[in-house]
């Protein structure tokens, strides 16, 4: 009964209310709406919600599929595009747009390379089993395990590289072998010359590290696991890695910096090799073999964690070191080297795609004589602050180059070589040409110039007054005593008297092309040269008065067979001064060894000639000479013209000639020069305004035969 009436007091407010909501729209709050409406119809809406959540859903899970199916056939199509443009594997082992250089001393012995040097190809089956771990240590330990790309590595690479706080995709990139081989591959595309600005275009192309880059590197990666076995890939890799200094592959590297064959390799060369890979250049062993040594011990420490050594080895291994090859130790002949590459036809050096052999004629005895001796000098004499250069040209009386020390760095290639390229004013060593000039034009040795207090007049620059480095006046002197005291003012004179134009045409002939002045200061070295100029301008003398050419390639040689002789250079018979000219000059600088300024020189048993050069405030020192057997030239200067002090040419400089001279004549019979050996104090004539010379003819007459006669030689 009372569940009835509650039941009828439940209609009767549910009527009421509608009442109410009919008769005062507005007024009853949403809520109530809400609750007045039926169970059923808030079902319906739910429903209609779920379904539109469904439509979404399988509207986009479609697009998902059907993305998913396009993306797998582009996928599909560019790895079977890479896959069938893929060249046979033979095509693709050297990675080098144009071939190398290599340069052989005159035994016909490596000494020097240019370009990236390809060794014989490096079989993945056949290199060092040590070689092989040591890479795959470093490179890719699931290289046989995966299909090209490793999702463990590159998950592994991301969380290392957020640890490091860089970006995901910045720095560590988890790249496996076959995938840097993509890379190096450049993706199939070959270098066409007419397709890049240049072929450093084309490498940054190749080095590219976009997100997009990585991917098409990925499908690359996927089409060589297609088309070749894991050990193909590896192969691949093996022989297209540069591996700093020159070396394209592990086979050349193997040969630059131990001088044997990849396949024979131990645990401690092999991972001082896989320690390049990541940076090459910084770590390369003929840089700073230390670094490079502390490298492959990080290189031991994998190889030892993954199973490939014993503790045992390892540590053994880690206390002996891999180290360089007595070749590659040495790295002589550096300038030499650059200085031959830039002389030699251009087309083969550096346009050609095939290998080029060049023999030269550079003596690594030679060298090592020139640069043990230099390194002593400035160890012992020189502060050790100090940033004073120097230079060094030896070569035969033909021409041929034997050594060439382009400055105190050693061991180095491509850097500026004071040798061939400082022009510097060479001072008193210039006078020789000098006196040559006037000796062509009749005088003799034995001539009187008076060394007096003397005022020229310049047009346009007022008055210069010429004075001796003592400072001191000496009257009346021979030109031979003139030129062995390296006396200023009678070499002033005599230029005057022979003719500026004169002097500079006998220099131009003799080797000097850098422009000449007409300063009447030219007769004290103002007019700059280069030391191998000066140096093969008195090997003329030597020369018996004939030009000399210095050349330091013999032959140039292709791989096809082609091959180019420089014979010519070293055959040239053009005559510059007079036989009889050249003997004087001889015999005028043998005295300024034996009793001039030059006497710092001369070592035992050998007859020797020459001249020191010392500029204003000493700012370049020089001395060039010549025994029978070789001409060589030294200078030291500061790069930036600053004066050298305690220095001149007839110190240093003529001790550290003195001291190459008598190590790389230590083996060979003394010989004499070929100078004049007539008794040359006869008549001499004093030379002033008034006085000409007359140019005599070849052979004594007979009042010279019968004074020779009563006088002798000296």
């Amino acid at each position: 009964m009372v569940r009835k009436n509650r039941i009828q007091h439940s209609r009767i407010k549910r009527g009421r209310s509608k009442k109410i909501i009919a008769s005062k729209k507005g007024t009853v709050p949403r809520k109530e709406v809400y609750k007045s409406l039926p169970i059923r119809t808030i079902g319906s809406v739910i429903q209609l919600i779920k379904f539109f959540l469904k439509l979404i859903l399988s509207f986009i899970l479609g697009w998902i599929v059907r993305g998913a199916v396009i993306i797998a056939l582009i996928v599909s199509i560019t790895v079977l595009y890479y896959k069938i443009n893929l060249p046979p594997l033979s095509e693709m082992l050297d990675a080098r747009a144009k071939g190398s250089v290599i340069l052989l001393d005159k035994n016909k012995e490596n000494f020097a390379w240019r370009g990236e040097q390809f060794g014989e190809i490096a079989q993945a089956n056949k290199i060092s089993i040590h070689l092989k771990n040591a890479i795959l240590a470093v490179e890719d330990k699931r290289f046989y395990r995966h299909f090209g790309i490793s999702p463990r590595g590159i998950a592994g690479a991301i969380r290392i590289n957020l640890n490091e706080g860089r970006g995901a995709l910045t720095g560590h990139g988890g790249s496996t072998i076959t995938q840097q081989t993509a890379k190096l591959l450049c993706l199939g595309i070959p270098y066409k010359a007419n397709n890049w600005d240049s072929e450093a275009q084309y490498e940054a192309n190749c080095r590219q590290s976009s997100l997009w880059r990585k991917v098409k590197e990925a499908l690359f990666a996927i089409a060589l696991e297609l088309e070749f076995t894991k050990d193909e890939i590896l192969t691949l890799y093996l022989n297209r890695v540069f591996l700093g200094s020159g070396s394209r592959g592990f086979q050349a590297a193997s040969q630059r910096y131990f001088n044997k064959s990849a396949t024979s390799l131990n645990p401690a060369e092999a991972a001082m090799l896989a320690g390049l890979l990541v940076a090459p250049s910084r770590y390369a062993p003929t840089n700073n073999l230390e670094k490079s040594q502390n490298r492959a011990n990080v290189i031991l420490g994998l190889m030892e964690q993954q199973g490939f050594l014993s503790a045992k080895s390892a540590q053994h291994f880690r206390e002996n070191p891999a180290k360089l090859s007595t070749k590659a130790s040495q790295k002589a002949g550096g300038h030499f080297a650059d200085w031959v590459m830039q002389s030699a036809p251009h087309f083969f050096t550096s346009k050609t795609t095939e290998d080029v052999t060049i023999e030269t004629t550079f003596d690594p005895k030679i060298q090592q004589a020139a640069e043990d001796v230099l390194e002593n000098i400035f160890r012992e004499k020189v502060d050790p602050k100090s940033k004073a250069q120097a230079a060094i040209v030896i070569m035969s009386p033909s021409g041929a180059v034997r050594a060439m020390v382009g400055g105190r760095k050693l061991h180095v290639a491509g850097t500026f070589n004071r040798s061939t390229q400082a022009l510097r004013q060479p001072g008193s060593a210039f006078k020789p040409l000098v006196y040559a000039t006037a000796l062509e034009q009749g005088y003799k040795p034995n001539d009187l110039i008076r060394d007096e207090a003397i005022t020229i007049e310049i047009p346009g620059s007022g008055t210069w007054t010429p004075q001796n480095y003592e400072k001191k006046f000496n009257g009346l002197v021979s030109l031979t005593n003139a030129l062995s005291q390296s006396l200023n003012i009678p070499a002033v004179k005599l230029a005057q008297k022979i003719g500026l134009n004169n002097i500079g045409q006998i220099s131009m002939d003799m080797g000097i092309y850098q422009k000449f002045s007409t300063n009447p200061a030219i007769a004290l070295g103002v007019s700059e040269t280069t030391l191998l100029e000066l140096t093969s301008a008195y090997a003329t003398f030597l020369n018996d008065g004939i030009k000399v050419l210095p050349y330091g390639l013999e032959k140039l040689s292709l791989e096809t067979g082609g091959s180019f002789s420089n014979k010519s250079l070293s055959s040239d018979t053009n005559r510059i001064l007079r036989s009889e000219t050249a003997h004087n000059i001889v015999y005028m600088l043998e005295k300024a060894v034996s009793n001039g300024t030059g006497k710092k020189a001369k070592f035992s048993n050998w007859e020797i000639a020459g001249k020191t050069g010392t500029t204003q405030d000493a700012r370049d020192a020089w001395f060039i000479g010549f025994t029978s057997e070789y001409i060589a030239g030294v200078w030291m200067g500061y790069d930036n013209n600053k004066p050298l002090i305690g220095v001149t040419g007839g110190g240093l400089p003529a001790e550290i000639w003195s001291l190459i001279m008598n190590k790389i004549h230590a083996d060979i019979k003394p010989q004499p020069l070929p100078k004049n050996k007539r008794k040359l104090a006869l008549f001499p004539n004093i030379i002033d305004s008034e006085y000409q010379p007359q140019i005599r003819q070849q052979g004594a007459g007979f009042i010279d035969k019968l004074l020779l006669t009563i006088f002798g030689e000296e």
